[in-house]
């Protein structure tokens, strides 16, 4: 077998974490962690699974971010109830919008440059390194070719756990799958936004900013995701302005 054909069927076998994200559903959706009920911990879940902490830590982050659990800072994880997100009915009949990508990502800009610094600040070293442990996971998948999107989620989202403030992570999860544009299941994802050039560009844009969150530098670290979200936000201006000529012509 060749190392092309090696990489196709590692990408084409489950990830640990997607049947972690799997099972957790199915319990949920059977009743057996009711809304509003607590999660076991991140250490039982290792037991229970089989599986390390980076892997269960990244399906709870894609959990979070479809709106299924909610992490309160020194409580634990829970159910999210029926209750619709604060953020959910925001633009939903025009969702598939680039307008609507470039405010998610000006709302997350007001939000994380400042929660950078805070993580910059406060991180622990057990939450400096689950970053990097999602930061890794992200280049894993990065050369395996597969979707990086909820890994995405789970670098932003383990800086705003950095914070200490359970509030950053509780804005990301309400705004769920629309908090990462290129990923694979959000509504602007698309070949354009997903080759390997532009992941790979992502993921040097999130190393400048965890190496400034490590370095306890939280002036360099607001202005790393200060540069990253501008960056996107300037690439879904462009898509528009393409998207406009292209109507126009």
């Amino acid at each position: 077998m060749s190392l092309h054909d090696e990489a196709f069927a590692a990408a084409r076998k489950p990830k640990l974490a997607d049947l972690v994200i799997g099972t957790l559903r199915k319990r949920i959706r059977a009743g057996e962690y009711r809304a509003g009920g607590k999660l076991p911990t991140e250490s039982q879940m290792t037991t229970i699974f089989g599986v390390s902490r980076t892997v269960v830590r990244e399906a709870i982050a894609a959990l979070a971010a479809d709106g299924l659990v909610q992490s309160r800072q020194g409580a634990g994880v829970f159910v999210v109830g029926s209750a619709a997100s604060p953020f959910s009915e925001i633009g939903a009949e025009k969702s598939n919008k680039i307008s609507v990508a470039i405010n998610v990502l000006e709302v997350r800009m007001g939000i994380e440059i400042e929660a950078a610094g805070l993580a910059a600040q406060r991180r622990s070293a057990s939450q400096e390194a689950a970053i990097q442990e999602a930061w890794n996971e992200f280049e894993r998948l990065l050369k395996l070719g597969t979707p990086t999107g909820k890994t995405d989620f789970a670098i932003h989202r383990a800086i705003a756990a950095a914070t200490n403030n359970p509030f950053y992570i509780e804005v990301l999860d309400g705004l769920g799958s629309r908090t990462i544009p290129c990923d694979v299941a959000s509504p602007w994802g698309t070949e354009s936004v997903l080759t390997f050039e532009y992941q790979a560009g992502l993921q040097q844009e999130h190393l400048k900013i965890i190496k400034a969150i490590s370095a306890q530098d939280a002036d360099a670290a607001r202005e790393a995701m200060r540069q990253h979200l501008s960056l996107s936000q300037e690439r879904y201006r462009n898509r528009l302005r393409e998207q406009t000529h292209s109507n126009q012509d």
